[in-house]
């Protein structure tokens, strides 16, 4: 079976999620994220020159998370590129999410000011469930008991919903959405009585080996955008679970076969890929050069072919191996 037919447009999944959420100000060509996670892994110091070099770049689209721990370095970054006249904050899209210890009603606003006050941001953009797995509520990132077990409790996520809600009407996120929901975790909020907003997106992790098409076609026929993380694979790295028998996506044959033909890198060709199935894709890097290339995704198009032998790639393995 072939892939599905790909979008003409080069910025459809951008344009989508920019119409969606809002987004006012900026190209929606450099609507491209550069992405903070694992970045918790490398030197404080090199987080803030990777944003300030995306930003640069032209990346206008900045994720980011609670969990990474690097929320201070990031706002630093932004709050130098905009004295700097690089950028203005309206031209700036910031993607935070809710931690799992703040899935509690009472603590979900909480969570969304501790991010802001680290940020030093007035608002956020978008504001993402980060997983739709509650821990326990308390200092510590991934509450554990003496056999290394998550502790896990049990809010209706519905609940973290409607304190979603009220944090977008309170005028401290322009718009909300989840990460890593599965299609049954999806419905549970699109059939909540009373819903008020719908989430804009689910960020997943989506890329040649994890095609997420099932899930892709669901989020399409509900108006909701997927947003890909991981959409290079990943290196060999223990913390991610990856084995030495992992395959390593951007050494693909196939891939680098089509990279060559068509004289662009196998990044490029990984991301472009995603973009004309319709989804949006994150970045990340700290090279300079490796976070220009990845932005000229917008140039060019891949034949039919070359996307049906990319779509067949797919093995349905996740490189997170990291459950809770």
């Amino acid at each position: 079976m072939g892939a599905p037919e790909p979008s003409r447009c080069s910025v459809c999944p951008f344009k989508a999620l920019v119409d969606i959420a809002g987004l006012r100000g900026g190209s929606v060509e450099k609507f491209l994220y550069i992405n903070h996670n694992g970045f918790s892994q490398y030197p404080r110091h090199k987080v803030e020159e990777a944003t300030e070099l995306a930003i640069k770049a032209g990346y206008r689209h900045i994720d980011g998370a609670y969990l990474h721990e690097n929320e201070a370095e990031v706002g630093r970054a932004i709050r130098k590129k905009i004295a700097d006249k690089t950028i203005r904050r309206e031209d700036l899209f910031y993607t935070g999410k809710l931690w799992s210890t703040f899935h509690r009603p009472e603590l979900v606003r909480q969570g969304l000011e501790r991010s802001l006050r680290a940020l030093r941001l007035a608002y956020l953009d978008l504001f993402l469930i980060h997983y739709p797995v509650e821990l326990q509520a308390g200092d510590a990132l991934l509450p554990v008991n003496e056999d290394g077990e998550y502790l896990k409790s049990n809010t209706d996520i519905r609940e973290t919903w409607k304190a979603m809600e009220r944090c977008k009407d309170a005028g401290l996120v322009k718009s909300i959405g989840v990460s890593n929901f599965n299609r049954r975790q999806l419905e549970l909020i699109l059939k909540k009585p009373g819903l008020k907003y719908k989430p804009v997106c689910n960020q997943v992790e989506c890329h040649l080996y994890l095609n997420q098409e099932k899930l892709l076609r669901y989020c399409k026929e509900n108006g909701i955008v997927l947003v890909a993380y991981s959409a290079l694979g990943s290196s060999r790295d223990a913390t991610w679970g990856i084995g030495k028998g992992c395959p390593v996506l951007l050494e693909d044959p196939v891939l680098n076969g089509i990279a060559r033909k068509i004289k662009r890198t196998p990044a490029q060709v990984a991301l472009r890929y995603l973009l004309q199935r319709g989804i949006v894709v994150l970045a990340k890097s700290f090279n300079e050069q490796r976070i220009k290339e990845n932005l000229q995704v917008f140039d060019f198009e891949l034949e039919e072919e070359d996307m049906n032998s990319l779509y067949a790639l797919n093995k349905n393995m996740r490189y997170d191996k990291r459950s809770m």
